[in-house]
């Protein structure tokens, strides 16, 4: 199937890509939104063009405010339009914290992948669960981790098709698709924040840096994912099923 559709869309806009899957899922195609330069460039185009797929977020309870003030001014750029949120399961997250403090993340990367668990993975599961395809912002230059990166391919982990329009995009044709459509962006992009994701683990980056070099700091350049990206441990797939 992923060779099939592969084909059938490879040759399209990203604009008509979207349209074709929306019509071939229909009711079960979700994109998830963090609120980056490049779920901004989807969230327009899904918007703009009201092609009938969900737009959800995980809020991981430690967003920047600068993440909330886009989120709200997505939705009145889009009068009308909905951004379905999902929260972390607050007895994972009092227990964690009761435990182990607030910044347990960064004693050791089990830490960090237990929060990132908790805050992200699992919500994932639960707001994926009706759903068999899952669109993403994610580009093939990001990061070493992302370079074989696919337009669609199977995720076994929270069992649906993934789609990546922009895998073969640059940065500059992100921000320029930006400018040129009046999208509203993050604040913090303009202070050298690239990737942003939760405020203790995000800082700026200086020119030169990998993109996400602000991501994760303190951990090696080849381990730089969350979790929601790539494929789960045995382990952590029975511990998704139960949420």
């Amino acid at each position: 199937m992923i060779h099939q559709l592969t084909k059938e869309i490879e040759n399209k806009t990203t604009v008509e890509q979207l349209q074709i899957l929306a019509k071939k899922f229909a009711g079960k195609i979700a994109f998830s939104t963090s609120f980056g330069q490049e779920d901004r460039v989807i969230t327009d185009m899904i918007f703009t063009n009201n092609i009938p797929i969900t737009v959800f977020t995980l809020d991981t309870g430690r967003f920047f405010p600068e993440t909330y003030k886009v989120w709200q001014k997505t939705l009145e750029k889009y009068p009308g339009k909905v951004i379905k949120t999902y929260f972390p399961n607050n007895q994972e997250v009092e227990k964690m914290m009761t435990e182990k403090g607030t910044f347990s993340f960064y004693d050791s990367i089990d830490n960090r992948k237990e929060c990132c668990n908790i805050r992200k993975v699992f919500p994932l599961q639960r707001a994926l669960a009706k759903y068999d395809l899952w669109i993403t912002g994610l580009r093939a230059e990001q990061s070493v981790t992302r370079t074989d990166l696919a337009l669609l391919e199977e995720n076994k982990s929270f069992n649906v098709v993934k789609f990546n329009p922009l895998t073969a995009w640059t940065l500059e044709q992100t921000q320029d698709y930006l400018k040129v459509h009046n999208v509203p962006e993050n604040e913090l992009h303009a202070q050298g924040f690239v990737s942003i994701g939760c405020q203790p683990c995000t800082r700026a980056i200086k020119p030169g840096d990998d993109i996400r070099a602000g991501r994760w700091w303190w951990e090696s350049k080849d381990k730089k994912e969350c979790g929601l990206h790539v494929e789960q441990p045995s382990e952590i797939k029975f511990k998704i099923g139960k949420i």
